[in-house]
């Protein structure tokens, strides 16, 4: 049997996991269990700081939320080379 491709073309089809990262904050787990509707937890990251964009948990670009309608967006606002190795920027 023989498998022709043109490149990776085969590869554009297969489903991946995208996801943005807000921001991240350690909590004990008693603070969690005490979650209520409207508790308010701090993360790590400042209003102004550009979102972090993964695909099945490597980042891949780095961007900025949208309103569209009523529906939210992301704007990729910068593509991560090969030097970025984790989501925060963290050596590998």
């Amino acid at each position: 049997m023989t498998f022709q491709t043109r490149g990776f073309d085969f590869l554009k089809d297969v489903d991946v996991r995208l996801t943005v990262e807000l921001g991240r904050t350690d909590m004990k787990l008693k603070d969690v269990l005490g979650l209520a509707e409207e508790s308010v937890v701090m993360l790590d990251r400042l209003t102004d700081e550009l979102l972090d964009v993964m695909v099945n948990g490597k980042l891949i670009a780095r961007g900025e939320v949208v309103a569209q309608g009523d529906r939210f967006g992301l704007r990729i606002v910068e593509l991560v080379g090969q030097q970025a190795a984790s989501p925060r920027g963290e050596a590998a």
